[in-house]
């Protein structure tokens, strides 16, 4: 690799690096080819970058910027997982795939500033998606006006029920 596509590749991982809002680290040293595509193909499908990048050139990329405290982190085989909108969408496929696979390993992750070890990552898989989180709000949101609605509209069925009582009352006094 000459210095000109070295520096393509960092220019690269720099812009997966700044543009995704959860990055994982992994170890996946023992792990067959099947089991890499399998997992590759699971990122793909939730819309999960995963890379394995040469360590020399990750921590050129991240030198100077936010995510250099995961310089440390980069020996060995490192596989980067590069989240889509939705961090907790790939934490989920990270620990399904885990399961699967006693050679995956977390050796670090980043999430909004902050460095986490692999109880941290799998602390962010049990965290809601993004969809489970908008249907939530929009519950919320939509709770205070029904609830509005309902008692504005009591004093009018409390009386159209207090009228049909009476009619029925009325007609039993007749027949």
């Amino acid at each position: 690799m000459n210095r000109e596509e070295k520096a393509q590749v960092v220019q690269e991982v720099r812009g997966a690096f700044a543009g995704a809002p959860f990055i994982v680290l992994t170890d996946f040293k023992g792990s067959t080819v099947e089991q890499m595509n399998t997992l590759r193909r699971a990122f793909e499908a939730k819309g999960v970058g995963f890379r394995v990048v040469k360590n020399t050139l990750a921590k050129r990329a991240i030198a100077e910027t936010d995510h250099a405290p995961l310089t440390s982190f980069f020996k060995g085989n490192i596989g980067v997982v590069f989240s889509g909108e939705d961090p907790s969408s790939a934490a989920k496929v990270l620990k399904d795939q885990i399961k699967g696979n006693q050679h995956l390993v977390v050796r670090a992750g980043y999430f909004e500033g902050d460095v986490l070890d692999d109880s941290g990552v799998m602390a962010i898989a049990d965290l809601p998606s993004r969809e489970e989180l908008l249907v939530t709000l929009l519950r919320t949101l939509q709770e205070g006006p029904r609830r509005v609605l309902g008692v504005l509209q009591a004093p009018a069925r409390d009386l159209l029920y207090l009228l049909q009582n009476y009619v029925a009352k009325l007609e039993e006094q007749e027949g």
